[in-house]
C-alpha cells in the first residue's frame, strides 16, 4: 500500500480529530477490494473518476464520474469498481459533528445513506470546496478554517445535492430476506470480533443453518465465515492504525489462532504484513 492509495474502508477518525479527508487514486488494474463493512463514523465519498457499483441501504445503483455518496455510521455498504482508473476523496466525520457545529437542521438530510448528484453548476463549486478542505486539513484539521470549510460541505450538499432514483436505482426489498439478518449483524456492529459458528449465528436468527448460509451470501455478496474472517481483519487494520498495541497483542485480542496466522491472513487480505501496515499509516498521519 503506497502513502498515496489510502485505504478507507478499515480506518476511523484519528483520535481528537473531528473529521479526516483524503484523496485515493489507482491505476487502471491496481489492486483494489472492499467487502460489506460499515464505519462508527459518517462518510462522504466524492468520485473524480469511477466505473462500478455501490451497495447501500437503499439497494444498488451503477456510479459514474463526479457521483458523491454519503454513509452514515453504522451502515453496512460496500463498492464493486472494474479495473479502470479510479480516484475520490473520502471525507470521515463523526456524527456529533452537525450538533457541536450547531447545524441541527442537517440532521434529516444525514440520516441514511444515499447516492447524490449534483447539477453541473453546483457541482464545480462544490469540487473547490472539497480540494480546500483537503489543504486546509493538511495544514491544520483542528483549525476554524478547515472545521468551517467542512460544514459549507455539509450545506452545500443538503441544498444541491439530489438522491438518484429508479431506474439508476435497484432499491432492497425490505422483508424477511434482509431483516432477519439483523440480529447477527448488530453483534458486528458492536464487537471487533465474532466467534460465532454458523448454526449459532443461524439460531439467533431464528433461521436453519442452510437457509441462514443462503440468505447472508445473498445479500452481503459472500459466506458468513469470510465475512467473519475479514470483519477482524478490519478490526485488526483499525487498531494497528489507532493504537499502541503490539501485533501479537491484536492477535490474541481479536482471537486468532497465533500472531504468525494473523500475519499470514493479513498480508493476504492487504497486500503487507502488520508491522508494514503500521508503519506506513504513522507515515501517512505524521505527513
Amino acid at each position: 500500500m503506497s502513502k498515496s492509495k489510502v485505504y478507507c474502508e478499515p480506518f476511523c477518525i484519528q483520535k481528537g480529530y473531528s473529521f479526516e479527508i483524503h484523496h485515493v487514486s489507482y491505476q487502471a488494474d491496481d489492486p483494489y477490494s472492499c467487502f460489506m463493512h460499515f464505519h462508527q463514523v459518517h462518510e462522504i465519498i466524492v468520485f473524480e473518476k469511477i466505473d462500478g457499483t455501490y451497495f447501500y441501504s437503499q439497494g444498488q445503483s451503477q456510479l459514474k464520474d463526479q457521483d458523491i455518496v454519503f454513509i452514515p455510521s453504522l451502515e453496512t455498504h460496500d463498492f464493486e469498481l472494474t479495473a479502470d482508473t479510479k480516484s475520490w476523496y473520502i471525507i470521515q466525520f463523526l456524527p456529533e459533528f452537525l450538533s457541536q457545529q450547531a447545524l441541527p437542521e442537517l440532521d434529516s438530510f444525514f440520516q441514511q445513506g444515499m447516492h447524490l448528484r449534483m447539477d453541473t453548476s453546483q457541482l464545480e463549486s462544490f469540487s473547490i470546496q472539497v480540494k480546500w478542505l483537503l489543504d486546509s486539513y493538511q495544514q491544520d484539521p483542528y483549525s476554524e478554517k478547515s472545521l468551517t470549510i467542512l460544514k459549507l460541505i455539509l450545506i452545500w450538499l443538503a441544498e444541491h445535492a439530489d438522491p438518484v432514483k429508479p431506474p439508476q436505482l435497484t432499491t432492497v426489498q425490505k422483508s424477511a430476506n434482509y431483516q432477519r439478518l439483523q440480529p447477527v449483524m448488530n453483534l458486528f456492529r458492536h464487537q471487533a470480533a465474532v466467534e460465532l459458528p454458523l448454526d449459532e449465528a443461524a439460531s439467533l436468527c431464528h433461521l436453519s443453518p442452510s437457509y441462514f448460509s443462503r440468505l447472508f451470501k445473498s445479500v452481503f455478496r459472500c459466506n458468513f465465515s469470510e465475512y467473519a474472517n475479514q470483519h477482524k481483519l478490519y478490526s485488526a487494520a483499525r487498531l494497528l492504525s489507532q493504537s499502541n498495541m503490539s501485533i501479537t497483542d491484536i492477535a490474541f485480542e481479536l482471537n486468532f489462532s497465533s500472531p504468525s496466522h494473523f500475519i499470514s491472513l493479513f498480508k493476504k487480505q492487504f497486500g503487507l504484513t502488520p508491522k508494514k501496515y503500521k508503519t506506513e499509516m504513522e507515515s501517512r498521519i505524521r505527513a
